[in-house]
């Protein structure tokens, strides 16, 4: 699977599929189902982008959020109870840091890392030292190829599908009775900068984070199956025949001054949104974003003394009776 940004489609063509990454969807390309913090809309057809050349960011997306991640992998050993877990999937993987992170939780446990791009599970096998086993498979259609789990992970990859309330039910039933499906989406927007940081209108974050939400919802009505759905994520859970147990949020925090290669994230990140955004912004806005952009100017998003990181993951869990 190859994501944490969101792909608009053409015509009917395989579903992309979304890497772990992010607490919720961005503006740009993305990563990993997962995605959140960081995936994009693109008017580039998924099918057709090159997800690989975007492995080394998105392996520092997920790194930004390793704290986060590990605080609800003990969460979701402590929901799991006394059954042992003998095997995880990180379904929508990307380059594996999220599964690496697994596995350092649950150490007697098989962890499988499963996305589309044979090459970002290379990156992950690699980046494990072998400890992963990867599994490549194109969802929704190999839903079957994933075998039976203990602990099901999906990290803002099921919004890349169509029918995502037909992809909860096929990963309800990759799980053994009593298993834990956990389901990472959407949460808070980053925020990276004060409401008013010296360029333009105050406020450039929170338009930018409307024109996310348009960009969203037209890559989800142009997905090949689209089916709308109101996404009580609870209540999604337990159509799909689990028992919800418990939501919770985890915090990204990375005050200021931030260290160079976060701010080189934050670079790309905001290069990808005004590829993707530019003509929809207003000149002002357009303007603010190509200060940020400068990379010689101490008003760029590489120097500026006031630049932090701070989002949200929220994941939804649910039991298989």
């Amino acid at each position: 699977m190859t994501a944490h940004q969101h792909q608009q489609h053409q015509q009917p063509q395989p579903q992309p599929q979304p890497h772990q990454h992010q607490p919720q969807p961005q503006p740009g390309p993305a990563h990993t189902p997962g995605h959140a913090p960081g995936h994009a809309h693109s008017h580039v057809p998924a099918a057709d982008f090159d997800w690989d050349a975007l492995a080394a960011h998105l392996e520092h997306e997920a790194d930004l959020r390793a704290d986060a991640v590990t605080e609800a992998a003990h969460w979701l050993s402590g929901l799991h109870g006394d059954g042992a877990v003998r095997r995880i999937l990180d379904v929508g993987s990307g380059p594996g840091v999220i599964a690496g992170l697994l596995a350092d939780a649950f150490p007697a446990a098989e962890v499988v890392a499963v996305d589309q791009s044979a090459a970002l599970l290379d990156r992950a096998r690699t980046r494990s030292g072998g400890r992963l086993r990867t599994q490549q498979a194109d969802l929704p259609a190999e839903f079957g190829k994933l075998g039976e789990a203990d602990l099901i992970w999906s990290g803002n990859a099921i919004h890349h599908l169509g029918d995502q309330q037909a992809a909860l039910v096929s990963l309800a039933g990759a799980l053994r009775p009593g298993g834990l499906l956990a389901v990472a989406e959407r949460g808070l927007p980053p925020r990276y900068l004060p409401r008013d940081f010296g360029l333009g209108r105050p406020g450039f974050q929170a338009r930018l984070d409307a024109a996310h939400e348009d960009g969203f919802s037209t890559m989800r009505a142009e997905l090949p199956g689209s089916t709308e759905e109101i996404e009580d994520w609870p209540a999604m859970l337990k159509r799909a025949g689990l028992t919800p147990s418990g939501t919770r949020t985890f915090l990204v925090d990375r005050p200021a001054p931030l260290d160079g290669p976060t701010r080189r994230y934050l670079h790309t990140q905001l290069s990808r949104l005004h590829d993707q955004l530019a003509e929809t912004l207003r000149p002002e806005d357009r303007t603010t974003l190509e200060a940020l952009l400068a990379e010689d100017a101490p008003t760029g998003i590489l120097h500026r003394p006031d630049a932090f990181y701070l989002s949200a993951m929220t994941v939804h869990t649910a039991r298989k009776p």
